[in-house]
């Protein structure tokens, strides 16, 4: 076994065992260890897609080289490390990104607290992108869902509490039900091990035998999982939670943590079940009913806000529609589009949600549209930087969203039923996105009138907050390299995909 076959676990075990050293340490060394330890995994997870890439195989690797159900294991193909890297380089631009912000709003007793959750929400990640073991995967689901849950409520406001205490209760009823759903697989198949599983669900669909249990367990799965992901109509704990939390927190919330789920699920569709019995028992038409509802309602809503963090949030929910409508048409083109558009998503949020940050210092710290007249003009780096993210989430050519809609309306082209609803659903959408982001633009790009009163604001420059910038100018680089160089992003999902098999 190579060297580098290694990375994989011991990516997991470093995030894991960094947490409960960052407890011990001041809040600056934690910070220190946390960016030390995102940059290795990051690397680490590079050299392991780079060796995948090059032998154009998937690799199991047992703890312990014990083989189960002694031992676990966790399986490496294309999609996995690739996701891997991705998901370091995006945790790591949003910690940039909000430095300033974190030192001011959170204790100093608190500071070393933060990098707990944040690498212990790493290692829960990486967990749900490698493990080949469903128990596992539920067992790290809840450490992600504590370590969100402290992400939000470590500045310890009235609105954070709340907004807490919303995410946990429904986070928890998401977990129950997909715990449920493995307890159902568990008792047809006697494996915990995806692949194993999936033998004996073929073997359950040739013989018809225990068809309804396996439809429930799979509901059962797709729901929890989809609550978790904030799926419409479940989305009622995100606008709170993305808005009132820090600025890290809320981007990466908003970009990372429901797409560790949605990629679980995907897993699932293809690992455990099979894409083939999961279209056949109609689960799929479920979640594409509701993948189109939350694309239009998630818009209306943003529609409707005054705030801009929440206008976002809001916008999250449409996006995440967007992912479950790709996986409900039921074919491996749709499938294709959403992992798409899971990348595209993670990386154009994340860099709203810090512009939005920019605009704000330059706004009296307000969130509020009518406060930041002119903040484009006064902090110009964000101006663009939210310029650019909200062209992607419109899906204007040369940004992600363009290359992500393109997909989705390929995909359903000769559907013999969706393709009408889908294409609708999508010209809508776009309406609608381009409706609330291009108001956000005028806004920020409004002169303040004399005769108007507004909030006093003041000029940002690229130096007063470095990390910062540095954040943004990476994401519209992301943002450009994903509309412009597509190509290799989608013959490697295809590919990745085709290990799953």
């Amino acid at each position: 076994m190579a060297f580098v076959q290694n990375f994989p676990f011991m990516s997991i075990i470093l995030s894991l065992f960094s947490g409960p050293l960052c407890s011990i340490l001041n809040g600056k060394w934690a910070r220190r260890v946390n960016i030390a330890v995102i940059t290795l995994v990051g690397l680490m997870s590079a050299a392991v897609l780079r060796f995948v890439s090059d032998t154009g195989e998937a690799f199991v690797y047992r703890m312990g080289h014990f083989p189960a159900p002694w031992g676990n294991e966790i399986r490496v193909g294309l999609l996995e490390a690739f996701l891997a890297v991705f998901f370091c380089i995006i945790m790591l631009l949003c910690m940039l990104g909000g430095a300033r912000e974190r030192e001011t709003e959170l204790e100093d007793s608190k500071q070393n607290l933060y990098y707990v959750m944040v690498n212990l929400l790493l290692c829960s990640l990486l967990a749900l992108v490698y493990t080949n073991d469903l128990f596992t995967a539920y067992v790290f689901v809840e450490i992600n869902t504590i370590s969100a849950c402290g992400l939000i409520m470590i500045k310890q406001n009235g609105r954070t509490m709340e907004a807490s205490v919303r995410y946990m209760i429904m986070s928890l009823l998401g977990s129950g039900l997909f715990l449920l759903g493995i307890c159902f697989l568990y008792d047809l198949t006697g494996h915990l091990l995806m692949s194993n599983i999936k033998e004996q669900v073929q073997l359950l669909a040739a013989t018809g035998n225990y068809h309804i249990p396996l439809v429930v367990a799979l509901g059962l799965m797709s729901v929890g999982l989809a609550i978790k992901s904030a799926l419409y109509p479940f989305h009622a704990w995100l606008p709170d939670a993305y808005g009132y939390s820090t600025l890290s927190s809320a981007a990466i919330l908003s970009s990372l943590v429901s797409k560790g789920y949605i990629f679980l699920l995907i897993k699932i569709f293809y690992r455990v079940i099979g894409f083939d019995i999961v279209g056949e028992s109609k689960v799929i038409h479920v979640l594409f009913v509701f993948g189109i509802i939350g694309m239009l309602m998630g818009s209306l809503s943003a529609m409707k806000e005054n705030d801009i963090l929440r206008m976002i949030a809001y916008s999250s929910v449409a996006q995440i529609g967007y992912i479950y409508m790709g996986f409900g048409l039921g074919t491996t083109e749709g499938a294709i589009a959403s992992i798409y558009h899971v990348v595209s998503h993670s990386a154009s949020k994340s860099l709203l949600f810090v512009a939005a940050s920019g605009l704000m210092d330059a706004s009296a710290d307000s969130t509020r549209f009518k406060d930041m007249t002119a903040s484009g003009y006064r902090n110009k780096l964000a101006g663009v930087a939210f310029t650019v993210g909200s062209l992607a989430m419109v899906g204007m050519p040369i940004f992600s969203g363009f290359i992500s809609k393109l997909l989705f309306s390929q995909a359903a082209i000769g559907h013999t039923y969706k393709m009408l609803p889908t294409l609708i659903a999508l010209a809508i959408s776009t309406i609608l996105n381009a409706a609330y982001f291009m108001r956000t633009l005028i806004r920020i790009y409004t002169p303040i009138r004399a005769d108007i009163k507004a909030k006093e604001g003041r000029v940002i420059t690229l130096g007063e907050k470095p990390a910062k910038s540095v954040a943004l100018v990476c994401f519209i680089i992301l943002n450009l390299i994903l509309g412009l160089n597509s190509d290799p992003i989608i013959n490697l999902i295809q590919r990745g995909l085709g290990m799953f098999d």
